[in-house]
């Protein structure tokens, strides 16, 4: 069974300054990210999926599989506000070689348990791939309970991304519901040295599109047990974090790091705004003074 492992960046999608999808600028961030992380996540949160239409988000996955040319798994976000977009999605990551599909509760509305078991089950069934449950209570809006989750084990549901931001969250997952035909993926660099002790094996961190060597070295301390090492980076990892703030968030912040270490010059979808020149400036010189450019 497929199961995630390693450094697997939540992709950014960049876009030119007019705002349309930059398949150059696409086509060099996969080619630099291939080489230096375990997987890629696209199309989710950092990769702007909620705003961008089915056709993007199709010509997405499509590049990003032919450029990464099965060195690395690929794992689309195809959640959505209606069943049929997200296995129109689910099918065609299916058929364009991504390694498995994730979906965020479908956004917008409140749904109860029997709505999200139907939109968990019509996904599993559309498609051979593993599925995996993207849990995101701030971006669908809600709560996902144990409850819920331990019934769409049961209908086929491969794993979860958890982005919950609560370690206790995540060792219930990892107690109740892991085991070798399920798997669990932390949501976030944040609390990786966390996750790991209790056995998590792969994390989804947004600061890996531009510091994946920081990310691989936590990743490797972690799996190794270097517990104490660990520490140490994680502390360094979190420093990161706070420097991406000045970008007002994080996603922002990574589009001007991409920019800053000369990897991609690309722009998030308005109305998002850029991080200013001013900003950038800070960013660079607060990464500077800790070392890590």
């Amino acid at each position: 069974m497929f199961k995630m492992k390693g450094v697997v960046p939540p992709m950014i999608t960049p876009f030119d300054e007019a705002g349309n999808l930059d398949v150059p600028a696409l086509e060099k961030l996969v080619t630099y990210l291939k080489d230096n992380v375990d997987g890629l996540f696209i199309t989710g949160s950092y990769g702007a999926g909620a705003m961008m239409t089915t056709e993007e988000r199709k010509k997405v996955a499509e590049v990003t599989c032919k450029v990464v040319d099965g060195k690395i798994p690929v794992i689309t976000m195809v959640g959505s506000t209606t069943t049929r977009e997200s296995v129109e999605l689910a099918k065609h990551s299916a058929e364009v070689g991504c390694a498995a599909v994730a979906a965020v509760g479908p956004y917008y509305f409140k749904h109860n348990a029997d709505s999200l078991k139907a939109f968990y089950k019509e996904l599993i069934d559309s498609v051979d791939i593993p599925v995996y449950l993207y849990n995101n209570p701030g971006f669908q809006g809600y709560e996902m309970n144990l409850d819920l989750l331990q019934e769409l084990k049961e209908m086929g549901l491969a794993g979860v991304k958890d982005a919950t931001f609560d370690i206790l969250t995540h060792a219930t997952y990892q107690r109740v519901l892991v085991d070798d035909n399920f798997d669990l993926a932390l949501g976030t660099e944040a609390m990786w040295l966390s996750a790991r002790s209790l056995g998590t094996e792969a994390f989804i961190p947004g600061l890996a599109n531009a510091f994946p060597e920081i990310c691989q070295k936590m990743y490797q301390e972690g799996m190794k047990g270097d517990y104490e090492a660990c520490k140490e980076t994680q502390f360094m990892v979190n420093k990161m974090r706070d420097i991406m703030y000045m970008a007002k968030s994080t996603q922002l912040a990574i589009y001007a790091m991409l920019e800053i270490k000369g990897i991609v010059k690309a722009y998030p979808r308005a109305p998002f705004i850029p991080a200013s020149e001013e900003e950038k400036a800070n960013i660079k010189q607060a990464l500077l003074d800790l070392g890590v450019l």
